[in-house]
């Protein structure tokens, strides 16, 4: 078999991460409306994600977020995107590169995304510096959504 020389499966990565970043546009924009609400579980420990120490002693691998009602300064960029929301009554303000978001959902219509990332190194001893800001109670362990999951994996070669 021929060597896969347009690299076709990050192409399609890439365009399921683009679902994410034009869904979170438009909640950005809009708002959530109707009973549309998003599950966003990342990758704690990849490059450019911004959460405060306490949080990340308590997810050190991955964490799973909702934007529904509560969700302030909802901010995308080409790159990743960046909310404040409310733990323990505290506002505070993350940030997470779509490269770290390995689950996305809307549990409102059935839609789920999951995506392979690469496991990160901790930075040598340090962590990102917290990012001031405002509130939804995301840190308690959420029903997981049903629905289809579309895995990147039925599109890889065995």
């Amino acid at each position: 078999m021929a060597q896969d020389l347009f690299h076709y499966e990050k192409m399609v990565e890439g365009a399921l991460r683009g679902v994410v970043r034009e869904a979170l546009q438009r909640a950005a924009r809009d708002g959530l409306r109707s009973a549309h609400h998003f599950y966003i579980g990342f990758a704690t420990r990849m490059p450019g994600v911004v959460i405060p120490d306490h949080l990340h002693a308590r997810y050190p691998d991955e964490m799973t977020i909702v934007l529904q009602h509560q969700f302030w300064d909802l901010e995308i960029t080409e790159h990743g995107f960046s909310v404040t929301l409310s733990f323990h009554k505290q506002p505070e303000r993350l940030v997470v590169p779509f490269a770290a978001v390995r689950s996305f959902a809307d549990p409102s219509v059935n839609f789920a995304l999951e995506f392979a990332v690469p496991e990160a190194a901790p930075a040598a001893g340090t962590m990102p510096a917290l990012v001031e800001a405002p509130p939804t109670p995301a840190d308690k362990p959420a029903d997981k959504p049903t629905g289809e999951v579309v895995a990147l994996d039925s599109f890889r070669k065995r």
